[in-house]
């Protein structure tokens, strides 16, 4: 973690705070847990805070707000743990979504299986038992990019692109998973399918999943997903939830 944490401005709008210069799960951990901290100390300048892969972003006016002031605000509550090692927020969500692996409907597994070094009952095992964290949302709205999976699942991206996959699509690469938000090109694999809706736009909470949320994907049939599918018009795509404390 050489030279990290590092406090750098983002325009006149914000502080970010970087954890790493690349995606690892400590530094993500960290940035998770970082952000809660500033929003306990509910410091009146910061306006909104937000995480990406390994940063904290805190949105503020530094027109206004002494920028030196914050600097030494954020670098002495950086000193007062390790957070690569912290403790998650409590609150979050852990997630079972109801997955079809393979089949027409996600018709990329043997590929991707090929590439993880396992046959295609041993891929379904290993996704289907894995538990991930939503390291954050992006790219659409309520999109999650999930991780970290097993070493072995660190697959490349393919050299072209997927014309489209469904929303609900389950994909995977550099051992991360996304459930896509809306049919779209892709350059990861697609290997299962949901019937779990990210962003719900006429919903209390339209992005159903939060950065910290854990999730796992139990292998289901094609008949169980169908009828999911026309029994629920939640988005829940059949979908249990708890909550982590």
């Amino acid at each position: 973690m050489t030279d990290f944490p590092q406090i750098q401005t983002v325009g006149l709008s914000g502080i970010l705070v970087r954890f790493a210069a690349t995606m690892s799960e400590p530094a993500n951990r960290a940035a998770l847990s970082f952000r809660a901290a500033v929003d306990n100390a509910e410091w009146p300048e910061v306006s909104e805070t937000s995480t990406s892969l390994v940063s904290t972003f805190l949105q503020l006016d530094l027109v206004r707000v002494p920028l030196d002031q914050m600097i030494e605000r954020l670098t002495d509550l950086l000193a007062t743990r390790d957070w690569y090692t912290a403790d998650l927020p409590s609150g979050r969500t852990l997630w079972h979504i109801p997955t079809v692996y393979g089949t027409d409907l996600a018709p990329q597994l043997e590929e991707a299986a090929d590439l993880a070094g396992v046959d295609p009952d041993e891929a379904i095992t290993q996704l289907s038992q894995a538990r991930v964290r939503v390291l954050t949302i992006g790219f659409a709205p309520g999109q999650p990019y999930m991780g970290e999976l097993p070493e072995n699942w660190d697959i490349p991206r393919q050299q072209g692109l997927t014309r489209s996959v469904p929303a609900g699509a389950l994909i995977v690469a550099i051992r991360q998973l996304i459930i896509f938000t809306n049919a779209s090109p892709t350059g990861w694999r697609h290997v299962g399918q949901t019937a779990f809706k990210t962003f719900r736009p006429t919903s209390e909470k339209p992005f159903a999943l939060s950065p910290g949320d854990e999730l796992c994907f139990p292998s289901v049939t094609r008949d169980a997903l169908e009828k999911i599918l026309t029994s629920d018009g939640t988005g829940q795509g059949g979908a249990d939830a708890q909550v982590l404390t």
